[in-house]
């Protein structure tokens, strides 16, 4: 199934897998887009609704019975896509609110926060989102959606929603004028506790991060 095709009129609208590739397929070109940095003050505002959006995808997957591929091995689809580029674009862009910290498994008890990147978040999430729809344009649309809701449950669904959180959270510091904290000179490979978190979190104002996002217009 070619790019062409991926919307094409003899497929049922109504149908689970083509609605499933619709909304996958707009939240890869929408992340796309906005990593080009054509219209970054309003990136972060539109990444907060398309992930939103592709989550309401992944709970429909993950609601669904499990859904078993035609093939008992993966076919091969050759070397994945780079996704260094996008990465290293939506870095960029959003300096310095790119590092947040997260917990991986909320039942998982006293277990410390780590400090994560939304960029390297949503460019795993769309090395997994791509693998699937390399399967759906290839006419595999059972091992699409295989793939899909695996890599959901095993990867890019705690990934995406740990991304929303942080989205969200930066956006409601911004509309309620409340300080944020900055998670200052960390990176994603330490491993730190919490206590070491907050020593090490920086101050920052709303103000500095509003008009350059896109967020809002500080007077």
């Amino acid at each position: 199934m070619s790019d062409a095709t991926l919307h094409a009129t003899s497929q049922d609208p109504d149908d689970f897998a083509v609605q499933i590739a619709d909304q996958i397929e707009s939240f890869l070109v929408a992340v796309t887009e906005v990593a080009k940095g054509d219209e970054p003050d309003s990136a972060v505002p539109f990444l907060l609704l398309e992930v939103s959006q592709l989550l309401l995808a992944g709970g429909r997957l993950g609601a669904h019975e499990d859904i078993v591929p035609d093939e008992r091995y993966e076919p091969d689809l050759g070397p994945e896509p780079d996704v260094d580029g996008l990465r290293e674009r939506l870095a960029l862009m959003l300096d310095p609110v790119d590092v947040y910290s997260e917990v991986f498994d909320p039942y998982e008890p006293r277990k410390a926060p780590v400090p994560a990147r939304i960029s390297d978040d949503l460019a795993d999430v769309m090395t997994d989102l791509r693998h699937g729809m390399a399967h759906y344009r290839a006419g595999r649309t059972t091992e699409a959606l295989w793939w899909w809701q695996f890599s959901y449950f095993s990867n890019w669904g705690s990934t995406a929603s740990a991304t929303l959180r942080a989205l969200q959270s930066l956006v409601a510091h911004v509309r309620l004028n409340q300080p944020l904290e900055e998670l200052d000179g960390l990176d994603t490979d330490q491993d730190l506790s919490e206590d070491a978190l907050a020593e090490a979190a920086g101050k920052v104002m709303v103000e500095e991060i509003a008009e350059p996002l896109g967020l809002r217009t500080v007077k």
